[in-house]
């Protein structure tokens, strides 16, 4: 696979969509036995028929909302590349794993930080960090400034 961020992968893709659609016949066998429960008309098997509706309802909230944030991450790693600001780690030494040693992600997160704090509001920067952030292992900040990096980028006007 490549190291270039924007480029899609095929098979990466296919197993994208073969993730979402077990996940749609999932929920929909789901469906099917809540509404087949609620349809027998008894008050036990309505309650446990509704609360299993909820379940497919919250799948596909939760699979929209992490397709949605795949979509976004990617138009903002095309537009970081566009204007040259991607984070190069190319050069970067790495374990047997593949992942980033400890030491050298640590010090590209410094560099990194520096530049975010000289202008958190420059989308680029807060995309920046949050990739530092997910080289340095802190998953959680990498979702947040990756959030946060994303309501920059749609609140930027056009160029």
């Amino acid at each position: 696979m490549s190291a270039d961020p924007v480029k899609r992968s095929w098979p990466t893709l296919a197993m994208i969509a073969f993730i979402v659609v077990g996940a749609l016949v999932y929920m929909y066998v789901l469906a099917k036995v809540g509404v087949g429960l609620v349809a027998t008309g008894k008050p036990t098997a309505i309650g446990l028929g509704l609360g299993v509706l909820i379940l497919p309802a919250l799948g596909l909230w939760m699979l929209y909302r992490t397709l949605a944030a795949g979509v976004w991450h990617q138009r903002l790693a095309a537009a970081a590349v566009e204007k040259g600001r991607d984070l190069d780690v190319s050069e970067l030494p790495r374990r047997a794993s593949g992942r980033i040693e400890r030491d050298a992600a640590d010090g590209l997160f410094e560099q990194v930080r520096r530049e975010w704090e000289a202008d958190p509001d420059d989308w680029c920067n807060t995309y920046r960090i949050a990739r530092a952030y997910d080289y340095a292992g802190d998953r959680t900040r990498a979702r947040q400034m990756m959030k946060t990096a994303v309501a920059q980028y749609r609140a930027t006007p056009e160029d």
